[in-house]
């Protein structure tokens, strides 16, 4: 596999720009909390601390940004039957969900995804990096349309 890697600034936003990028939309979106994926310990689907800290700046974003929806993408690795994999995925994004709400999220706010095992995000033997729940921001035409 070959990797381009580009350390040049204007080409880099000459690139931005030719593929649609908006800066006043970047810079709306400046108060959302940079990370988004969160992993968790084999056969668990509680969060720690400080996911939960996280989570809480984003419920804080969203309640600032009404038209904002995100879909929550439940993940487990490839260990054990498919069905429980699909279930465990579930248990992990309604933890999340479950948080958000307490935070004041309004449910209509939010559309969940499970996936399982069928969306590894590494390779299906680094079991670790697949557990996980995921965060993506959606306009509200996206939302509805979903």
């Amino acid at each position: 596999m070959t990797t381009l890697v580009l350390d040049n600034p204007e080409m880099l936003a000459q690139a931005a720009l030719a593929s649609g990028f908006i800066a006043a939309q970047q810079r709306q979106e400046a108060g959302r909390p940079h990370r988004s994926r969160f992993h968790f310990g084999y056969n668990k689907h509680t969060l720690d601390a400080t996911d939960t800290e996280i989570l809480k700046q984003h419920a804080a974003y969203l309640k600032r940004h009404p038209g904002m929806r995100v879909k929550i993408h439940g993940h487990s690795d490839n260990f054990g039957s498919g069905d429980y994999n699909q279930f465990l995925a579930r248990l992990r994004a309604h933890s999340v969900a479950r948080l958000l709400t307490r935070e004041g999220v309004s449910p209509s706010a939010m559309v969940m995804a499970t996936w399982g095992a069928d969306r590894p995000l590494a390779r299906p033997e680094d079991r670790a990096a697949n557990r996980r729940v995921e965060l993506e921001y959606l306009s509200m035409d996206i939302a509805k349309a979903l």
